[in-house]
């Protein structure tokens, strides 16, 4: 039986290749790729936001090596990205809360 760790990095993987190869290399994500998986996977973390600009910025951050496409390197710094905002965000979400039923404003 897989642990809760083994099971997400599976999952980052089937993911990762359920939407890279429709266009293109199957290894990588295009833009109409990337976005596809950013609105289908992210959209309650990123809003369902179909905002062209928006991918367009992704990918050209994450594109590091200029080739106008993700692989599973570059995605995976975007999940590693996400991943540590969501943490800082529910972290200080639970501070605030805190701090607000002691009666302590921020």
């Amino acid at each position: 039986m897989d642990s809760n760790l083994e099971s997400a990095m599976q999952m980052l993987i089937k993911t990762f290749h359920k939407y890279s190869g429709k266009e293109g290399d199957k290894y990588t994500l295009s833009r109409g790729e990337l976005k596809e998986l950013l609105l289908e996977e992210l959209g309650t973390y990123l809003g369902s936001s179909k905002d062209n600009e928006a991918v367009e910025k992704v990918m050209n951050d994450l594109d590091a090596n200029n080739d106008g496409e993700v692989d599973f390197t570059e995605f995976i710094i975007l999940m590693g990205a996400l991943t540590v905002a969501c943490n800082d965000f529910f972290l200080d979400e639970k501070v605030g809360k805190k701090r607000r039923s002691e009666g302590k404003e921020l």
